[in-house]
Parts: C-alpha cells; structure tokens; sequence
C-alpha cells in the first residue's frame, strides 16, 4: 500500500515537470511568435514610411530631374542598394536618358545616352544590346550618293516613326493621368508587384544594358510605363517609357519587401513624370507653330518683352523678316496642300540658316521673323542673305514646284534702348522694299 502511494506520488511529480516543460516552451514559442510579429510590423511600417516619403517627395516635384532625385533619395535608403539608375525616355529626342547615383556620399551622379530600341522593339533576340545605333537625326551615310540618299530616306522614316509612336506613348500616359486612376488599392498593389511579361522584358533588357554600360552587377529592376497602346492595325504595343535599376555588389535573391518598394516608387514615378511632361507638352503646344515647328507669334512676341526688360545698354538686337515670294500665287496653282509643304521646307531651312542664338519664328501665314542677338549691320545682311540662298536652293521638284524665293528685310537696333517694335516695323518696312525691287533679294533699314 505505502509503495503503491509512493508511486503515485513520484508519477504526478514527473507530470508536474512535463507541465511546467510544455508551459516553458509554450511561453518561449509565444514570445518568439510575438518578437517575429513586432519585426514583421517594424518592417511594414519601414516600408509604409519610405513608400510614403517616396510619394511625398513626388508629390512636391516639379521637373523631370527633381522627380529622379525624390526616387533616388528614398530607394537607396529604404533597400540598401550600392547605386539606383533612373532610365527615361526623353521627350524632346528619340533617346533614353540613363543617370546613375551612388548611395555613397560624396560620389557624383553620371548620365549617358543609351538608344532607343532598348525601348521600342526591346524583345528582338536576335539583336545585339550592344552594337544598337542611337537614333536621334540623319547624319553623315557612308557610300555612293545613291546609297547614302535612300539610306537617309530609310532613316528619316525610321525616325519619324520612332517619334510618332514615342509621341503617342507620352500623350496616352498624359491622358491616364488626366482621366484619374480608378483602381483600388489592391489592384494598384498588384500592379505595382506584378509588372506584365513584356512590360518586364523591357525593363531587364534595359537593365542589361545598364550593368553592361556601368560594370555594375546583381541588379533589380521595374518599369516606367504607360497605359498600353493600340495601333492602327489593332496590334497591342507596350507603353513601357523607361525603367528604375537598382544595383548591390552582394549577390542572391532581393527581399520581397525592396521589390515592393521599387515596383510602387516606379509605379508612381510613371505617373509624376506623365503630370510633369504632359504640363509642359500643353505650354509648348501653345507657343509653337504646328504646321512648320517653328515658334509662333505669341512666343515670339512674349520673347522679345522679356527679351526688352532684361536688355543692358551694350545689347545689341536685330530683325529679319522674311515673306515668301508669291506664295498666293503658289496655293492658286498647287493647291493648299503643297503650300503647306512648301511652309514647312521654309521653315526649316530658315532653322538651319540661322546662327544658334538667333530666335526664328513663324510670324504669320507665309511670314516668318528671326531676333537676332547681338549683331552687327553686316552680320544681319550676312544671315538674311543665308536664309535667300538657303530657301532658293530648296529641292521641291518631288511637289512639283520648280523653285520658291523669298524678300528679306533687315533692321539692327541704332540705340540701346530703342524697342523691338520699332525694329520689326523698320524690318517690314526694308521687306516691302525688297518686294518692289524685284523679290528674291535682301534690303537693309
């Protein structure tokens, strides 16, 4: 009897042990669970801070480079990378922008040029990322002058084509961002983590040509993008506009928590940047002539009032003006269409006639105006007769007009304080002169 209760007793102490055991790892468990919760909450919240500090720095941006340092501030931060790359298409010319920014102080920012059709036809196996040309004009074709004139024709269209479907890419991602985005924000998050395929392609083709441009390695990156585009023939075409890479000379997988980041920071960078460039398409389509390119009136005129309160006594100032011989004539006998052309052919060899600091613009119908900067009487006679013989050589024979001449008028300021308007009118004045001696000639005031 004694040894029975003896036993017992030494069993409920073994189970008093296995209790207080199984209480001690239950307890240690729940703190594990507990410190695991509170890091994971620890890193939401990091990543909440930095996404938010991201769109705040966005939100305040109001230029393309200030948008690219509000994105490079925070992600190098937020996920340790050792450089962040912004790669934008730039809207004023057929390239890609590339600038590079180290985390470590004191380093300075690089930026280089990389081409196009890393962006427009991106998933060519076949196509060496290396050896691709920019594509930014026409420049000097090696060969016959047969070759090198149909090689021009291939690479004029090239890049007409290139800028019209870039074009369509910037005023279809300034659309989205007018209309407002009427996602919730689950679908935003899974946009902003799940990047379709293509869109994809093309931002790790990109960063192909990054790490090979900069010998950098173990890179992430995300696209810059627009709405996807339709074209005529109903074929889907991306509207992938750049990319953000982010680079760390330590190798294996990124954390979850950075590809999040640097999805919603490119996300969102899309469409500060579409808010930037569409605000300042708006203002140049209100100050340029669409026909020929070339400012218009109002830019003109606003240039020269600026131009006039800014203007010391040593400035000087000149005028050309400039009127297409019977260009009514012309339009009788062509018809509007080719008068149209043969505006644009003016216009652009009057752009090419000028020296760099001069002013062209389209002053009305077949008029145009150049300011002149700081001319002597001799230079202004020099320009005004460049522009004659630059017009008069103009091949128009593919229109069927055998030859286009122009009357131009010269005035430079006598005063340093003597206004503008009173050159133009002085200009105009030696135009109709240059009419009533015959046409094709320059007058001087």
């Amino acid at each position: 009897m004694i040894v029975a209760v003896r036993l017992v007793a030494g069993g409920a102490q073994a189970l008093d042990w296995i209790v207080v055991g199984l209480l001690i790892v239950v307890g240690f468990t729940s703190l594990r669970h507990r410190q695991a919760v509170s890091a994971m909450e620890a890193g939401r919240r990091g990543e909440a801070e930095s996404f938010a500090r991201i769109l705040s720095g966005l939100s305040r941006s109001v230029s393309p480079d200030a948008i690219v340092r509000a994105i490079v501030e925070e992600l190098g931060t937020a996920t340790s990378a050792d450089h962040v790359v912004i790669v934008r298409r730039r809207p004023d010319a057929m390239v890609l922008e590339a600038t590079l920014t180290s985390t470590r102080p004191g380093v300075p920012d690089s930026s280089t040029i990389l081409p196009i059709r890393d962006l427009i036809d991106p998933l060519d196996a076949d196509a060496d990322p290396v050896a691709v040309p920019v594509v930014v004009g026409v420049g000097v074709l090696a060969g016959d002058r047969n070759d090198r004139n149909d090689r021009a024709d291939r690479a004029i269209r090239r890049r007409d084509s290139l800028r019209e479907r870039g074009d369509r890419v910037w005023a279809d991602l300034a659309a989205r961002v007018g209309a407002g985005d009427d996602d919730d924000d689950a679908a935003s998050a899974a946009r902003a983590t799940h990047a379709p395929s293509a869109e994809q392609a093309i931002a790790d083709r990109i960063a192909a040509r990054v790490r090979r441009t900069y010998g950098l390695s173990h890179t992430l990156a995300a696209p810059l993008t627009a709405a996807p585009l339709t074209s005529e023939d109903g074929v889907i075409e991306h509207g992938v506009i750049g990319a953000i890479v982010i680079s760390r000379r330590i190798a294996g997988a990124w954390p979850e928590t950075t590809r999040r980041l640097l999805g919603g920071a490119a996300l969102e960078a899309s469409t500060a940047l579409a808010r930037v460039y569409s605000h300042r398409a708006a203002e140049t389509q209100a100050s340029t002539d669409a026909l020929t390119g070339l400012p218009n009136r109002r830019y003109f005129d606003e240039f020269c009032g600026l131009l006039a309160r800014r203007r010391r006594a040593e400035d000087a100032v000149g005028v050309v003006m400039i009127d297409i011989d019977l260009f009514k004539r012309l339009n009788d006998t062509h018809g509007h269409d080719t008068g149209d052309e043969v505006l644009r052919a003016v216009g652009g060899a009057i752009i090419a006639a000028v020296r760099e600091d001069d002013v062209p613009a389209r002053y009305g119908g077949e008029e145009f105006v150049v300011l002149l900067r700081n001319p002597s009487r001799e230079v202004a006679l020099e320009v005004g007769e460049r522009v004659r013989v630059a017009v008069r050589g103009l091949d128009l024979r593919d229109l069927g007009v055998s030859r286009v001449t122009v009357s131009v008028g010269v005035a430079v300021a006598q005063l340093p304080d003597e206004p503008i308007a009173d050159l133009i009118k002085s200009a105009d004045r030696a135009l109709y002169r240059a009419k009533r001696a015959g046409r094709d000639r320059v007058v001087a005031a």
